[in-house]
């Protein structure tokens, strides 16, 4: 006999059918020579201290350095404190009875660094000394399933896999728990969570609260012109910013008073080629996500999953955005399927067959798995939410088939009087991988507009002048989405997040008074669903206004 075990009982369920285990059991099916079995995630942990029979905080016990680290049953929280969970202890002791009765294992847990080490703990746990091999695959169709038992691999191979997740295990424990004591031994009152990751987080999302919250706004005023070429109407806008309105003002009465006409004194055009974005990794999905749909990253990560699990997308926790040589093969058969979804129809008209970019195809630069594609299984009926995201994945495989986007930048110097004018113009000549969503700027703020052909010396009507009140703006509040896009950043030029990333008490405490924030700023992040603005919570910063 042999045992699978997978993540989640609606992944066995679907192995099971595949392997022929039909009969079902309590917490597991079999059949056909299989017991497949599940593990509802993280059954096992790393131990707390008080397994290790270290109770209340005291700095003589730190630092907490485990030799060896203990794994416990996953906890829940009671009455009476914290204790095993029933769920899961009647779950381990069947995986434990389906080893003891086979003669080797599958590992179909999901194949990354999480999945590995939750299987590994329940190994280790259970102290099971039966050989295991590995089913390694980045969707669960049919197709990708029975492909992968007819190669499944040596568990020893994912040996380093298993030490990068227990190494990251381990970091998030020393630092939690260590960090946490000491700050609160050092506070003397109240209990204040600190991590590897959300600390230097919070530090992140403060500091740009504070220079939001500090910046200081400054109008400024510039003129507008309004001008007619050949049928093309167009504006342009002064260079100088003026800090006095009456400035402004003065200067546009004198272009009123004195002239009609502005000169052209240079015309500069370039051509620019913007290549196809390649797929999606889980973070880019959820950038994307947040930036489009409005979804938090958690929302877009259960989502993900769900439609992983329904077979329409490949495996969501990938942190690349390229596909092996040997996936390339599938991938007409993928744009073939999306033609029978209404909302790709448009798009995939537009692509040119047997011409798609191989940009996407890198095999050096693929993980553990490859980057988010679609399945040839389509969905008919989806929530509105699932819909939108398997959108984004769909139309993001388009556009990375697609052909780069050529356009022209013109940009337009005019003089009047003595005042110095720009316009800038922007003409699509090869729309490209733009045309699968008809969006042709990345900026929804910038200003693309066309421009009649000019040359130098040209003189052009004055139609309208007006004064434009305008002021600066101060760095935006993070969304999730930058947010996001700041931690992939992080550590690169943040000084305040590399002395979070080493730090001691001493280091916390040097980071405190330069963020200008007292020491409850540590207890907690609070999200405005509204605005899905990140901001401290109201007790985190001295001497702020609310």
């Amino acid at each position: 006999m042999k045992t699978i075990l997978a993540e989640k009982p609606s992944v066995a369920r679907e192995i099971a059918r595949l392997v022929g285990a039909s009969e079902k059991k309590d917490g597991y099916m079999t059949g056909n020579g299989y017991f497949v079995t599940w593990a509802f995630g993280h059954l096992i942990g790393l131990a707390m201290p008080e397994d290790y029979g270290i109770g209340e905080f005291d700095q003589a016990n730190l630092p907490i350095l485990p030799q060896p680290y203990l794994l416990t049953v996953r906890k829940v929280k009671t009455d009476k404190g914290y204790a095993a969970d029933p769920v899961a202890l009647k779950q381990l002791k069947i995986i434990e009875q389906l080893f003891s009765g086979s003669d080797s294992i599958v590992v179909a847990t999901d194949a990354g660094r999480e999945g590995e080490l939750i299987f590994r703990y329940i190994y280790a746990y259970l102290n099971c000394r039966k050989p295991f091999e590995r089913l390694w695959i980045s969707s669960l169709t049919e197709k990708a399933i029975k492909q992968g038992f007819s190669h499944l691999r040596e568990g020893t191979v994912f040996e380093g896999l298993y030490r990068a997740a227990q190494g990251r295990s381990r970091a998030d424990w020393l630092v939690g728990i260590n960090a946490t004591q000491a700050l609160c031994i050092a506070i003397g009152n109240g209990i204040y969570s600190l991590g590897r990751v959300q600390t230097p987080t919070l530090a992140l999302i403060c500091k740009r609260y504070l220079e939001h919250r500090d910046f200081a706004v400054k109008k400024y005023w510039q003129l507008q012109l309004s001008h007619e070429k050949e049928f093309v109407g167009f504006k342009s806008l002064s260079r100088t910013k003026w800090e006095s309105q009456k400035l402004a003002e003065d200067s546009l009465k004198s272009i009123q008073r004195n002239t009609s006409l502005a000169f052209v004194t240079s015309v500069e055009t370039k051509v620019i080629t913007e290549q196809p974005p390649l797929l999606f990794d889980l973070t880019g999905l959820q950038k994307e996500a947040n930036k489009r749909l409005s979804l938090s990253a958690e929302e877009t990560l259960q989502i993900a999953q769900s439609l992983y699990e329904k077979k329409f997308i490949s495996y969501p926790r990938t942190g690349s955005k390229y596909i092996p040589e040997d996936v390339w093969a599938e991938v007409p058969k993928l744009v073939s399927a999306l033609q029978d979804r209404q909302s790709c129809k448009p798009a995939i008209s537009l692509l040119k067959w047997n011409r798609y970019t191989k940009r996407i195809v890198n095999d050096l630069r693929v993980t553990d798995h490859h980057g988010l594609l679609v399945t040839e299984k389509i969905p008919s009926s989806l929530a509105a939410k699932e819909n939108s995201v398997y959108d984004l994945i769909a139309f993001r495989l388009l556009e990375a088939l697609s052909q780069a986007c050529v356009k022209e930048i013109t940009d337009i110097s005019l003089q009047v009087l003595h005042h110095d004018f720009t316009a800038k113009g922007c003409r699509i000549i090869e729309a490209g991988w733009r045309s699968v969503k008809g969006n042709f700027s990345d900026d929804d703020t910038e200003l693309v507009q066309d421009l009649p052909e000019l040359r130098t010396g040209n003189e052009l009507k004055i139609k309208e002048a007006t004064v434009l009140e305008k002021k600066s703006s101060p760095p935006a509040l993070y969304t999730e989405a930058g947010l996001l896009s700041a931690m992939e950043r992080a550590g690169k030029k943040s000084k305040i997040w590399t002395s979070v990333r080493h730090y001691s008490i001493s280091a916390l405490e040097r980071l405190l008074p330069e963020l200008r924030l007292s020491k409850p700023f540590l207890a907690g992040i609070m999200s405005n669903g509204k605005r899905n603005l990140w901001y401290p919570p109201k007790r985190a910063c001295k001497s702020m206004d609310w």
